[in-house]
């Protein structure tokens, strides 16, 4: 703790000592109108965003926008609107004072898109690395039952789930803690080493998701080894604007309702939102289970943001709350359903308190943020009142970086971030022992841009502390242990330009990811996988060689990407079944390690053969094995099975003036057989293929030239199919003697209808 506070105060004295020598920059504004490339006329409505603020504006009735209290320094500007090519300039605002637009429409071709790269905000295109993107309009129209569910067909990316309300996200064949969820700005931190356990996301708080793929050690440290990913919320509101909106849903499988609202504005800098968001489901059905009980679930969430937005920068502070009550499947079946609970379930507490800050420091900008968050996860078996396991987990985050000023095209980030984490036990029950730890990481990353060349890399040193404390019960003993964990990654990479419309990208990196606690010192019964499980004092960090190889393509009838990669893993940390051994009812299972290989890649392309017609495929595909390992134990657990994803979308209207991005689309997602799995002691079995067929239908209805209300159709496994992923935990739980088939199946045919009302 001492660390953390000793290295925070050096970065708010630097901050103050800066602050305390610069003027205040004079203020200045930005104006301009936007219209159709073709007819001319004006746009309503076209977002105007400035990342590095993080504020924008709207056009109003005449396609016109200002922008007030700007400081006068050359900034992003992100012009964007729904159907057409995003525009992305450098503005000058010391030269600069009125900037005017025209947009062309999309059609296929690839957007020019802000993500958070190596070294701040940067082009989608210049980031050697994949980085797939999921803006608010995909997820308003996407139905789904938890936040990683709605980004789950993303190529790549796929899903360990647990009944409807649990997922768990997979990066090219790499889940758990290989990979980092990043919301409100700090890194996710629950159980994420647990089969059973989510991320406590409210997802109607999320408007954009970016996924990148590859290890991404150099910003987040231990556990990117796979990726991350980054979820956004709503961005600041323009000056002197406020807005309400309310959303409501249901589903029919599951009977799910749902409802929003939200509440925002921006009073001359001072700014805020607000947001509570309520969900209920019963038990999912499918034609072989009928009702599969323990699947129902409640969720609450609340969130609030307020702080400041000044020509100095801003000052935010975000606060979170989020309960989540699963029910937790065993095997049995149902003909009816309930939207009560009943033993056993889970009950999930998350708050989560940061505060996040940009200051401008002459031409470079300085980032500081703290975040404070709590984990309370209590299993129910035997009593309604009394938690048999109750896990109480606090972590303080830490990030404070310099993104110094470019100069001919070379930018550079320094800083240091990293956690303070503690956990205890409360119940009288335990999995794991109580533990401290300790994560400090020092980086300095760079990019160069340079004719048809954009250079990127950096390097990183982390160290990890953890100490596990002595617990003796009746049941079961932990010893006290520590250990250390010191390593240094880094990457390379480049992206070269062949032309206007086709760019090649390379990198190479090396992850790091130390053994979290459930590995090192797991012993008991997990009551949500059904497993007596097993740690390993002894294992050792995993270490990773990434190359990562891409190429893509765009014109205005054609887009088309391809990434391949290949990815050599050391010490690669796993669990498998001791043979027919048991405890306490339960199989056993022990983590071991091994090297491993992963070999894959993805695929899409979107043709555009006539106006407003989109046909868009993808393909995903990883090959992970054990090396030098006999037939049965050659391939790794949890590896997803090849996917192809095909969607025919028709814009039946694109910018009306009652009727707005009006679309009807169907949609083919083929899962294929997945015959390479994990057989020793049958710890996994072959996964036969299954394709589903959804369909969709969405509009924007206008009124006086503004967005008023949003309406989303869809129609999810549309012919029924009972399937079973293979990254389904339920695929494994419970025989049913009636049909003779082990597991339980995924959800049926499941109806969905969504409705967004806005006031402003």
């Amino acid at each position: 703790m001492k660390k953390i506070f000793s290295m925070l105060m050096m970065w708010l004295c630097v901050a103050a000592w800066a602050l305390a020598m610069e003027p205040i920059a004079p203020k200045t504004t930005l104006s301009g109108h936007i219209s159709d490339a073709i007819d001319h006329s004006a746009l309503i409505g076209v977002s105007v965003y400035i990342p590095e603020l993080q504020e924008g504006v709207v056009t109003d009735m005449n396609g016109n926008y200002t922008m007030i209290n700007l400081p006068q320094k050359t900034l992003t500007v992100q012009v964007s609107y729904v159907g057409h090519q995003t525009i992305i300039k450098k503005v000058n605002l010391n030269e600069i004072k009125n900037m005017d637009f025209e947009m062309k429409e999309s059609n296929a071709m690839l957007n020019e898109i802000i993500v958070t790269g190596l070294t701040g905000k940067s082009l989608m295109k210049d980031s050697p690395t994949p980085i797939s993107v999921v803006d608010a309009q995909q997820l308003h129209a996407i139905s789904s039952t938890n936040v990683i569910d709605a980004i789950s067909q993303q190529p790549g990316l796929s899903q360990i789930t647990t009944g409807g309300g649990i997922s768990k996200p997979v990066i090219r064949g790499l889940g758990f803690n290989r990979l980092v969820v990043v919301n409100d700005g700090i890194r996710q931190e629950g159980n994420q080493w647990g089969a059973e356990h989510g991320i406590e996301i409210d997802p109607q708080s999320i408007s954009s998701a970016e996924i990148l793929k590859g290890p991404a050690s150099l910003m987040y440290g231990s556990d990117a080894m796979a990726g991350v990913i980054i979820f956004h919320g709503n961005p600041i509101m323009a000056q002197n604007t406020m807005q309400a909106n309310v959303e409501t849903e249901y589903q029919s499988n599951n009977g799910l309702l749902g409802y929003s609202a939200n509440f925002g504005g921006n009073k001359n800098g001072i700014v805020w939102d607000g947001r509570w968001s309520n969900k209920i489901a019963h038990e999912y059905k499918n034609k072989y289970d009928g009702y599969v009980a323990g699947t129902q679930y409640r969720e609450q969430a609340a969130n609030a943001m307020v702080g400041v937005n000044k020509d100095w920068g801003y000052s935010h502070v975000i606060m979170d709350y989020y309960h989540l009550t699963p029910g937790i499947a065993e095997g049995e079946r149902k003909d009816d359903y309930t939207y009560g609970k009943y033993l056993p379930w889970q009950q999930i507490h998350h708050y989560k308190l940061v505060s996040d800050n940009s200051l401008y420091l002459g031409d470079g900008i300085l980032k500081m943020l703290v975040g404070y968050q709590q984990n309370r996860r209590q299993e129910f078996e035997e009593s309604e009142n009394e938690p048999g396991l109750d896990m109480q987990l606090h972590t303080l985050n830490y990030d404070a970086k310099y993104i110094w000023p470019e100069n001919n095209g070379l930018k550079i980030v320094s800083g240091i971030n990293g956690m303070w984490q503690k956990n205890d036990n409360r119940g009288e029950e335990f999995l794991i022992p109580s533990y401290v730890l300790f994560d400090a990481g020092i980086f300095t990353t760079a990019s160069y841009q340079v004719g048809k060349y954009t250079l990127s890399g950096g390097v990183r040193i982390d160290n990890r502390h953890l100490h596990s404390f002595t617990l003796e019960s009746d049941e079961v003993n932990f010893d006290a242990f520590s250990r250390n964990f010191t390593s240094m990654s880094g990457s390379v990479g480049m992206v070269y330009a062949l032309n206007n419309n086709m760019n090649v990208r390379l990198n190479l990196a090396r992850g790091f990811r130390a053994p979290n606690l459930g590995e090192l010192a797991s012993n008991g019964v997990h009551e949500g996988t059904q497993q007596y499980l097993l740690g390993n004092h002894g294992l050792q960090p995993e270490h990773s060689w990434q190359i990562d190889a891409g190429w893509d393509y765009t014109s205005a009838m054609v887009s088309a990407q391809l990434q391949l990669f290949a990815n050599f893993i050391d010490n690669y940390i796993f669990n498998t079944r001791k043979g027919d051994e048991e405890r306490d009812d339960c199989p056993v299972y022990q983590y071991i390690q091994s090297n491993a290989r992963l070999l894959g890649g993805e695929a899409s392309i979107d043709f555009h053969p006539i106006d407003r017609l989109h046909f868009q495929n993808s393909f995903s595909y990883v090959n992970s094995v054990q090396l030098h390992q006999p037939e049965e134990s050659k391939y790794l657990p949890w590896t997803p099975a090849p996917r192809w994803n095909s969607e025919l979308k028709y814009d039946i209207v694109r910018d009306g003036k009652v009727f707005n991005n009006t679309y009807v689309a169907a949609e083919l997602e083929c899962n294929l057989k997945q015959n390479h799995f994990y057989a020793l002691n049958n710890t996994e079995t072959a996964t036969p293929s299954y394709t589903l067929v959804n369909l969709s239908a969405g509009t924007d209805l206008k009124f006086n030239g503004k967005r008023r209300m949003s309406i989303f159709l869809t129609a999810n496994n549309l012919f029924d199919r009972a399937y079973q992923s293979h990254l389904s935990r339920l695929k494994y739980i419970g025989f049913n003697e009636q049909t003779g088939r082990q597991g339980l199946w995924n959800m049926g045919r499941n109806v969905g209808v969504k409705m967004c009302f806005y006031i402003d």
